[in-house]
C-alpha cells in the first residue's frame, strides 16, 4: 500500500507543546508567532520532517496556518478544512477565524497592540507573504520580525523524523518529450530577456521539470527537495546530495548540470550578492530568507519553468491520454466490483473501499505511486471534502448513503485525479437533485468555449450556476492544474474565484464542482480536461478554445434526474459514456465489461 490508515497522534500531548511554545516565545520575545503548513520551498505536500503544523496542533490538512499568541490560538483554514478543523483540534485550544490570506490580519489586530512582535521563520513564508503582512500591520504599530531559531522544531527535538533521503532518478526523454538541455535553454532565454543574470528556483516540481529527473522525497509526489540555481549563461546548479543520484540520473546530468551539496546555497547566494549579480525571485513561492540574503541583488520576477511546465507538450499529452485509459480501466474494475460486492450483501468499509482500488491500479503493473492520500467517504464522512480515513474513523458503507471517492495515480506517462460519487442502495431525492444540478455544473465547464485570453475565475461562475439557483455552492475551487508525472496540484492554472492565470491549450486542469451536506453526505464530480483549440462558429471573429475531456470512468446514472437536464445535457452524458465504453471496455475483463455496458447505456 502506498497509503496508511493510523489514527492521528494522541492529541493530550497539544496543550503541553502549546504551554512550552509559550515559555519559548517570551524568552525570544515575541508576543505571537506564526506557524504555516508548508516547508522550505513552500510545498503544499511536506515530508515527516516538516509535518509541524500538525505536530503542534493535530490538524493534518495540506493548507493552513497556525498564529500563537501568548493567550490565544487561530487556526487558519480554507473551505476544504473546516469541518476537519473543528474535528482534529477540539479541546478549546484553537479558534477557527477562518481563511488565513483573508482573516489573519484582522485577527493579530484583535489581539496584539502597539509594540508588540510577531515572529515568523524566514524559511517557511513567501516574500510576498510576509510584505503584505508587514504593511497591514505597521499602522498599528506591530512588527514582524523572523526568528533565529524555529521554535517548533527546538520543542519536537530528538523525536522529530529525519529529512528525507530518496533517490533521484532520471525521467527519460520518452515520457518528458523535451531534453533538459532544451528546457535550460528557455529558461535562460527568459532570463537574458529581462536583463537577469540568475535565477533561484525554490519549488521542487520546477527543480524536476527542468532537469528530467524525479525523486521520493514527498510521498505521492516524484519530487526531490532541492534548491537550483540557474545563471543566464553556462551550466546550471543543482543543491542535492550527490548520494541521492542513482547512475542513470548522474548520467543524464553529467555535462549539463553542476551538483553541489544542499549546504553549499547559502554560501553561493552570498557569492552572487557580494558579486551584484541580478538575481531573479519569484516573490509568490521563494522564501522569505532569500530575499534577505541577497539584498539589493534581488530581482522579482515569477518562476519561469512554472508557465512552461503547465502548457503540456505533445508527448506528455499522449502519455496523459495513455495514462487514462489505464486508470479509467481500474476505476471501471473497482467500480464493478463494488457493485458486486454490495449487491451480495458483502459488508464493505471506506479503508476495504481504498485498498481494494490501489490493487486494481497496482494490477497494470505500471503504477508508480498514488497521486494522493485516497479521499474514500462514506455517508456523513464525504462531507468532509479532504476526509482521510484511518482506522479510528473508518465506517462501512451503508444502505442509502452515497459514496464519494475522490482517487488518483502516478504513472511514467502522466498523474491522474478522479472523483465518483456513487449511490449504495436507494438515494434519497434529495440526493439525487443535488447530485444533478452538481453534474450540470461539470457539464457547464467540459461544453464550454471560450476565446483566448479567458482566465479560471471566468469560467468557474458557469459550475456554480445550476446549484446558486437553487441556494446552493461549495466552498473549494472548481479545478486546479495537475502535472506530468508531478504534482497533482499544479499551478498557475486554476478554475476557481482566484483563476488570474490564463488558459492556454495543452494545460491539463481538473472539473470538480460539488456539494456538501455537513453530516450527512458529500458529492462531487471530477474528471481532469485538457485545453485544446475548439472551432471557431460561423460568423464568430474570435479564435476559441475548448476542453478534451480525459477521465474515462462511468457516472453514477442511478443518480441522476433527467427531468432536471436540458437536452444538450443528456446529450453530452451520452456521448461521454459512449466514449468511456469504447475506449476502456477492451481494457477490462468480461464481468466487467457486463457492468461497463450496463453503466454506459444512454440516460
Amino acid at each position: 500500500m502506498f497509503q496508511t490508515f493510523a489514527a492521528p497522534s494522541d492529541a493530550s500531548a497539544i496543550p503541553e507543546r502549546m504551554k512550552r511554545l509559550r515559555a519559548l516565545m517570551a524568552e525570544e520575545n515575541f508576543q505571537a508567532l506564526l506557524l504555516p503548513r508548508g516547508d522550505e520551498h513552500q510545498g503544499e505536500y511536506v515530508a515527516p520532517s516538516s509535518e509541524r503544523l500538525k505536530w503542534l496542533t493535530g490538524f493534518s490538512g495540506s493548507a493552513g496556518l497556525v498564529a500563537v499568541t501568548r493567550r490565544h490560538a487561530g487556526l487558519f483554514v480554507d473551505g476544504r478544512y473546516t469541518v476537519q478543523a473543528r474535528a482534529e483540534c477540539g479541546g478549546g485550544l484553537f479558534e477557527l477565524p477562518g481563511i488565513a490570506q483573508a482573516h489573519l490580519v484582522s485577527w493579530l489586530k484583535g489581539k496584539l497592540k502597539s509594540g508588540d512582535v510577531v515572529g515568523f521563520d524566514p524559511w517557511l513564508h513567501t516574500i510576498a507573504q510576509i510584505e503584505r503582512m508587514r504593511t497591514a500591520l505597521a499602522a498599528q504599530g506591530i512588527a514582524v520580525k523572523p526568528t533565529r531559531r524555529n521554535l517548533v522544531d527546538v520543542l519536537w527535538g530528538k523525536d522529530r523524523p529525519a529529512p528525507p533521503d530518496g533517490p533521484v532518478v532520471a525521467h527519460p526523454i520518452k515520457y518528458a518529450g523535451r531534453s533538459a538541455e532544451t528546457k535550460i535553454a528557455a529558461v535562460q532565454k527568459v532570463l537574458k530577456e529581462a536583463g537577469h543574470d540568475a535565477v533561484i528556483l525554490t519549488a521542487p516540481d520546477s527543480v524536476c521539470w527542468l532537469f528530467n529527473i524525479r525523486g521520493q522525497d514527498v510521498a505521492h509526489n516524484p519530487v526531490v527537495l532541492a534548491f537550483a540555481i540557474v545563471p543566464a549563461a553556462g551550466k546550471p546548479e543543482l543543491f542535492v546530495a550527490a548520494k541521492k543520484l542513482t547512475r542513470e540520473a548522474q548520467a543524464q546530468l553529467d555535462g549539463t548540470v553542476r551538483i553541489s551539496p544542499p549546504g553549499a546555497l547559502k554560501a553561493r547566494v552570498q557569492a552572487l550578492r557580494k558579486a551584484r549579480r541580478r538575481v531573479r525571485i519569484d516573490g509568490d513561492r521563494a522564501a522569505w530568507w532569500f530575499l534577505r540574503a541577497l539584498g539589493k541583488s534581488a530581482q522579482r520576477g515569477d518562476d519561469p519553468c512554472v508557465p512552461m511546465k503547465a502548457v503540456k507538450n505533445a508527448t506528455e499529452i499522449k502519455g496523459a491520454r495513455v495514462a487514462h485509459v489505464r486508470d479509467g480501466a481500474a476505476m471501471v474494475r473497482f467500480l464493478a466490483w463494488l457493485d458486486r460486492a454490495i449487491a451480495a450483501g458483502e459488508t464493505v468499509d471506506e479503508i476495504g473501499a481504498a485498498v481494494a482500488l490501489e490493487a486494481q491500479r497496482a494490477g497494470s503493473q505500471a503504477l508508480k505511486e498514488i497521486s494522493f492520500d485516497t479521499i474514500a467517504g462514506s455517508g456523513p464522512n464525504g462531507a468532509i471534502v479532504h476526509y482521510r480515513v484511518t482506522d479510528a474513523t473508518n465506517r462501512p458503507l451503508g444502505a442509502g448513503e452515497l459514496f464519494l471517492l475522490d482517487s488518483g495515480a502516478q504513472y511514467l506517462e502522466g498523474t491522474t485525479d478522479i472523483t465518483r460519487t456513487v449511490a449504495i442502495g436507494t438515494p434519497t431525492e434529495e440526493m439525487r437533485e443535488r447530485f444533478t444540478l452538481v453534474l450540470k455544473g461539470h457539464i457547464a465547464i467540459a461544453t464550454a468555449r471560450f476565446p483566448k485570453g479567458t482566465r479560471g475565475i471566468d469560467l468557474d461562475p458557469l459550475a456554480r450556476r445550476a446549484l446558486w439557483a437553487h441556494g446552493l455552492d461549495y466552498d473549494h475551487g472548481t479545478g486546479h492544474g495537475v502535472g506530468s508525472y508531478l504534482s497533482v496540484h499544479e499551478g498557475p492554472q486554476s478554475i476557481s474565484r482566484a483563476g488570474l492565470a490564463v488558459l492556454e491549450p495543452g494545460m491539463i486542469v481538473s472539473n470538480e464542482p460539488g456539494y456538501y451536506k455537513e453530516g450527512a453526505y458529500g458529492i462531487r464530480i471530477e474528471n481532469l480536461v485538457l485545453v485544446s483549440a475548439a472551432a471557431r462558429p460561423d460568423g464568430g471573429d474570435r479564435d476559441m478554445l475548448g476542453f478534451e475531456t480525459l477521465t474515462l470512468v462511468p457516472i453514477d446514472r442511478r443518480l441522476i434526474v433527467k427531468d432536471l437536464l436540458t437536452a444538450e445535457e443528456v446529450r453530452w452524458i451520452d456521448g461521454y459514456h459512449a466514449s468511456v465504453r469504447a475506449l476502456i471496455g477492451p481494457e477490462v475483463d468480461a464481468p466487467t465489461l457486463r457492468w461497463l455496458d450496463a453503466a454506459t447505456q444512454p440516460i
